[in-house]
């Protein structure tokens, strides 16, 4: 269901555990997103977008366009 999630984490050559302990989650929650099993919650999507420098619609297969819109200044995470 997100395979944009796998393919960016994989040209990244990170693992599945090395990607979730930058989500400070664990590797099967975050395998159950890249295999459509969760819905990925709005804060993840948004740190999944920060990290691969990308969009959620990207992320969503929403759009094509790789390039992430203008963001706000002094965007946080929380």
């Amino acid at each position: 269901m997100y395979p944009r999630i796998r393919d960016l984490r994989e040209d990244e050559r990170l693992s599945q555990t090395e990607l979730a302990q930058l989500l400070h989650m664990s590797q099967p929650g975050y395998s159950k997103y890249e295999t459509g099993e969760r819905d990925i919650p709005t804060n993840v999507l948004i740190q999944l977008a920060l990290h691969h420098k990308t969009s959620v619609d990207y992320l969503l297969g929403l759009t094509d366009e790789r390039t992430p819109y203008p963001r706000k200044k002094n965007r946080t995470v929380n």
